[in-house]
């Protein structure tokens, strides 16, 4: 993405925009000059091409403090993109960053055996968050198929699914992928399972 991308984004729709973006100087000045409504601070390093864990906030305090004030300043709503522990979400809370978004890689990629543990795991997190007074989100690898209980954990305000419903839209639209998905997401709010497409 580059900085004409990002105007033509804020010029073009009437949605709030969630910049992604490294901790980095490039970045911050990046977010700065276009102040975008939210930005979450995700691990990035250059040979990435996604973020495979979450931020060590519990780590990196004193630097990730700088990153939050900065953004904060500006009217930009921080959110930390963590590892779903206790550490990390007291962390983003002690440096003032007013969101979390748990990482759901572990549970999403989790088999039978060990998805009740990676699930309970997302819950305890949720709730460490609502008791510190954050806000949670939730992402990173959620299909139909994983979507229905993290759903199910009545405090995340918010899920994050971005590259499976553009995998998905090669086959059916990114309507239709939008449309069941937000189906599957509200049936588990409703406390039904409603079944993920074959």
């Amino acid at each position: 993405m580059t900085d004409g991308d990002i105007e033509r984004l804020i010029a073009g729709i009437e949605l709030p925009l969630n910049l992604e973006m490294a901790a980095t100087d490039e970045m911050l000045g990046i977010a700065l000059r276009h102040c975008p409504h939210a930005a979450c601070i995700v691990p990035e390093r250059r040979q990435e091409r996604t973020t495979e864990g979450g931020l060590d906030v519990a780590g990196g305090r004193d630097r990730l403090a700088g990153f939050v004030d900065a953004l904060a300043a500006r009217g930009i709503r921080v959110s930390l993109f963590i590892e779903p522990e206790a550490r990390q979400i007291e962390a983003a809370a002690a440096i003032g960053a007013p969101v979390v978004e748990l990482h759901t890689g572990a549970y999403c990629g989790s088999g039978a055996a060990d998805a009740p543990a990676q699930l309970a795991r997302l819950e305890a997190a949720a709730a460490d968050a609502a008791a510190l007074g954050l806000e949670c989100h939730a992402g990173h690898g959620i299909a139909f198929d994983t979507v229905g209980p993290i759903a199910r954990i009545a405090t995340l305000a918010e899920l994050n699914i971005g590259h499976f419903l553009i995998g998905e839209a090669i086959f059916d639209g990114l309507d239709r992928a939008i449309r069941r998905m937000r189906e599957l997401m509200d049936a588990a709010r409703r406390g039904e399972r409603a079944s993920a497409p074959a």
